[in-house]
């Protein structure tokens, strides 16, 4: 076999496993639709797959979803479940939580802006 021939297929190999097993799966796209993680994730944000954490900007209502969801299917599409608690926060080391209880705070000034207005 030849040398190039030798590294194409490793490379290959490699890429082939570095993605096995490792998709993650949005719970907003029709082929993967999950109703509840959908509309948490629209509400915070982004979802956790497998322990994991996905900022993601959703620019519709969770309805526009669900509809581009039933009408995937409604024309044949097939639908991937996920594991089961592959949206879940929990990880094998501890319980579940949500983003905003890890102690980042979204929106507003919290304590940066606090006292820093109005002449304070």
């Amino acid at each position: 076999m030849k040398k190039s021939a030798r590294v194409t297929l490793t490379v290959v190999a490699v890429v082939g496993l570095a993605s096995c097993g490792r998709r993650r799966m949005d719970p907003c796209q029709p082929a993967s639709f999950n109703q509840q993680a959908c509309q948490e994730a629209i509400d915070r944000g982004g979802y956790y797959w497998q322990g994991s954490w996905f900022p993601m900007v959703y620019h519709y209502p969770y309805p526009y979803y669900y509809d581009s969801y039933r009408g995937y299917v409604s024309g044949g599409g097939r639908v991937y479940s996920a594991p089961a608690g592959a949206y879940s926060h929990s990880t094998a080391s501890g319980p579940s939580s949500s983003p905003s209880s890890s102690g980042v705070q979204r929106g507003g000034f919290g304590s940066t802006g606090a006292g820093h207005g109005a002449g304070e």
